[in-house]
């Protein structure tokens, strides 16, 4: 008698999400094209130093090691921020969250163009530890999941991360252009310079944020946020999760493939070093020309996902990897310099391919969709925790073991990582799901599958 109404329920729930992909997917592509808009615009404004270190350094009258500081507490903020992200996109719609970030961090981008005290910055940077990191990350992810179709999850996470990249080149191009035009051909200050290049970035983040907040959300989204909205004890949510295996294992993932991402900031001092013997600006085009890699890693990564299996793309990528890390650590015996740009380049794709597809597997993980956010931060605060110890790693190696060795060391260490994580993806493909589980299901086929059960 009773079962008759749930799973009514349940099947309008499929059929409103059914509806929604064939009659949204012009929608559900423009929300997805800005997502890329707004992950590609709201980060380069806190990391300017990039290409305008030296001229940071003059405009706010502060040292190299003040500016480290700035950056260690935007780092250790973001950290602190991953868990609290997840909770909060759980309970807020992260269409609301993404649009208050991009506003907020635009708004400090304009307090930031005024070139203000050391103190303001700490101020400054502080808000956009909290406006990129707590409110923006898992909100984003999260925002992705649930816009992407059952067999599309690949494709997006793909698109995001390398459209991303692209926009961020393209800004960036767009920016050094303006800065130097401004102040070489019209012969302004640099300070002014860079107050236009500030300008840039945050009116654009304060637009996006605007557009966004007329975006509607997709078909059942609202009753996916009600029912996130009902569960409000944290250790009950974490301890859910925690009996969650796959979780693990894509953490792990995470954790393996960002350490590969790590190594590529290496990969310019590697190659000047005397053994190898490339100058500065021939070690930085190439490094440069990597950079480029992204929407190939990332766009192309997401469509194989789709057409064969993410999981099995995933590890494919980690493996070779692992394999080129080792290909690089023989480059003082390279003599052909195309070889050498091909490895690195490869390496490149196969870096962002890895960064772009490993969220794509959260549909893997049987993830009550009213923890979503929640489980993306608890992955991030696990995934990305080498920001705290790979430093420190990276410099002990290059200190103690000066020249060529001290990085073979670092990318082998790196390399078996590599390694590691295309083992637990390895795991993460055998295992085998509960009912309905083994078809991967978006957030909003979940909360269909969860009601039918009840």
């Amino acid at each position: 008698m009773s079962s008759q109404p749930v799973r009514t329920t349940a099947s309008l729930a499929l059929s409103e999400h059914k509806a929604a992909l064939q009659n949204s997917k012009a929608q559900r592509y423009l929300q997805l094209m800005l997502l890329v808009l707004a992950a590609g615009a709201i980060y380069p404004i806190l990391y300017l130093r990039q290409v305008y270190q030296s001229t940071m350094l003059d405009v706010f009258h502060i040292t190299d090691s003040q500016l480290g500081y700035l950056y260690s507490s935007l780092g250790t903020i973001f950290l602190l921020s991953y868990l609290p992200s997840g909770w909060l996109a759980d309970r807020i719609a992260p269409r609301l969250l993404i649009c208050f970030s991009l506003i907020a961090t635009g708004v400090l981008g304009l307090w930031y163009s005024t070139a203000p005290s050391f103190q303001v910055l700490m101020v400054i940077f502080g808000g956009w530890g909290l406006s990129t990191g707590l409110t923006f990350w898992a909100a984003v992810i999260k925002r992705v999941t649930m816009i992407a179709g059952t067999h599309e999850q690949g494709r997006f996470f793909g698109l995001l991360d390398g459209g991303r990249g692209l926009i961020e080149a393209m800004l960036a191009t767009v920016a050094i252009t303006l800065f130097a035009w401004f102040t070489q051909t019209r012969g302004e200050p640099v300070a002014a310079g860079f107050k236009l290049v500030v300008y840039m970035y945050a009116f654009l983040c304060i637009a996006l944020g605007v557009v966004l907040a007329l975006i509607k959300d997709p078909q059942g989204a609202a009753v996916i946020n009600r029912a996130a909205r009902k569960r409000s004890n944290v250790l009950v949510d974490l301890k859910t999760l925690a009996t969650i295996p796959e979780l693990w294992l894509v953490a792990a993932i995470v954790f393996c493939g960002y350490q590969v991402f790590w190594a590529t900031y290496s990969f310019s001092a590697y190659l000047h070093e005397g053994e190898i013997g490339l100058t500065v600006v021939m070690a930085g085009t190439i490094t440069t020309l990597m950079l480029w890699m992204r929407p190939i890693g990332g766009i192309g990564g997401g469509f194989l996902c789709d057409r064969y299996s993410k999981v099995s793309v995933l590890v494919i990528a980690l493996f070779l990897a692992a394999l080129s890390l080792l290909g690089l650590m023989a480059a003082p015996r390279i003599s052909s310099h195309v070889l050498l740009v091909f490895l690195v380049l490869f390496i490149g794709i196969l870096t962002y391919a890895i960064s772009g597809l490993s969220w794509s597997l959260l549909d893997r993980c049987n993830i009550p969709v009213e923890t979503m956010g929640l489980a993306i931060g608890l992955i991030s605060v696990l995934g990305y925790s080498p920001d705290v110890f790979l430093p420190l790693i990276n410099g002990y190696l290059t200190q103690n073991f000066p020249g060529v060795f001290g990085y073979q060391l670092y990318f082998g260490y790196v390399a078996g990582m590599a390694a590691l994580g295309g083992f637990a993806g390895l795991a993460l493909r055998n295992m085998h799901g509960i009912g309905v589980s083994a078809k991967a299901l978006t957030p909003i086929d979940s909360f269909a599958w969860d009601r039918s059960k009840r």
